[in-house]
């Protein structure tokens, strides 16, 4: 496992050099350029503000008495997504770290570890509607361009095959609860401290209301990455209506879906901007300098909270070794 996501992170490093190189260094970081310093906070500000809507989606899934402060579940979130957009590591660690975080901060191990998986799924509920909408756009406004056909085809494969795959997830959730539990035992040595991993997954998946507000706040997420898209574009001087943008957000949504295996999807976002971008009228180069903003404001955010995280980890250790030693 470790070798194939070495391999798979080289292959992505290589694939966007390649990219730039093929290119020319010189157009991309001229569209770099254009959104400057400026440009790339501006991005950070707006992600930051978009965090909430993921901060929320967690939050109103887990009964009230539960919750505790919603900071605890943005700082949370952001760990999580920080670690898998700009370290080698699987999403599936960054959920890890995300409930062990939230242990730290006094949540029930179980609720930590089910409501994370939980999370998870209404997230990917909510992607299925946002790849609808790019579908449709898709249909409707680019499908005769050269190039659009196998993407399209390709949203349509994954719509089809995501609706079975959700309820298919629930299932193995709420079934293999007691797998699920002895495997997180493994992360969580607290897990037989209260409520039990299986009865935490059953009372998330009996609340429909709770499922349909976390997947309505994980569609407000989605929509408000595209929003992200239309900004980074209109910094390195391109003009794409907003609409547009969130299709085209949503059709690289369906390409790092599929290429989920690679870390981070190096590689895979470049090239999808790259290929994308033209589809709606833009120079590959200026999909290319988005991608790349995009890393940046990655970096500038997920630094901070990989720092806190890992700080707020050793002082946790720390204190339980000298609450040991008294």
């Amino acid at each position: 496992m470790k070798w194939g996501v070495t391999l798979a992170l080289l292959a992505g490093v290589i694939a966007a050099v390649y990219l730039a190189w093929s290119i020319g260094f010189d157009p991309v970081l001229d569209a770099v350029a254009r959104a400057g310093f400026g440009g790339l906070a501006l991005l950070c500000i707006y992600a930051a503000i978009v965090f909430i809507s993921l901060a929320y989606a967690w939050y109103f899934l887990i009964p009230p008495a539960e919750r505790g402060r919603l900071w605890n579940f943005y700082i949370a979130r952001l760990v999580r997504d920080s670690i898998a957009e700009i370290s080698p590591f699987s999403p599936v660690g960054g959920m890890v770290a995300a409930a062990r975080l939230m242990i730290l901060k006094r949540m029930t191990p179980g609720y930590a570890a089910a409501s994370v998986a939980a999370d998870a799924t209404t997230e990917a509920m909510a992607q299925v509607v946002f790849l609808a909408f790019g579908l449709g756009m898709g249909l409707t406004q680019f499908r005769n361009m050269e190039g659009a056909g196998p993407l399209t085809l390709a949203m349509i494969a994954m719509l089809l095959l995501a609706v079975p795959g959700i309820a298919l997830l629930i299932f193995l959730q709420k079934r293999g609860a007691g797998f699920a539990e002895r495997i997180a035992r493994r992360f969580f040595p607290r897990m037989n401290q209260g409520v039990s991993f299986h009865q935490v997954i059953v009372e998330l998946y009996s609340s429909p209301s709770r499922l349909a507000t976390s997947a309505g706040w994980h569609l407000v997420a989605w929509i408000g990455a595209g929003g992200g898209t239309f900004i980074a574009f209109r910094l390195v001087g391109g003009e794409i209506s907003l609409l547009n943008a969130i299709a085209l957000e949503a059709l690289l949504c369906t390409l790092r879906s599929i290429a989920a295996p690679v870390p981070a999807a190096i590689g895979v976002q470049e090239w999808g901007y790259a290929m994308l971008a033209p589809l709606f009228g833009l120079p590959a180069e200026m999909g290319l300098a988005v991608s790349l903003l995009k890393r940046a404001r990655e970096i500038v955010l997920g630094v901070p909270a990989l720092l806190y995280w890992q700080g707020f980890e050793g002082r946790k250790a720390f204190a339980s070794s000298e609450g040991g030693n008294v």
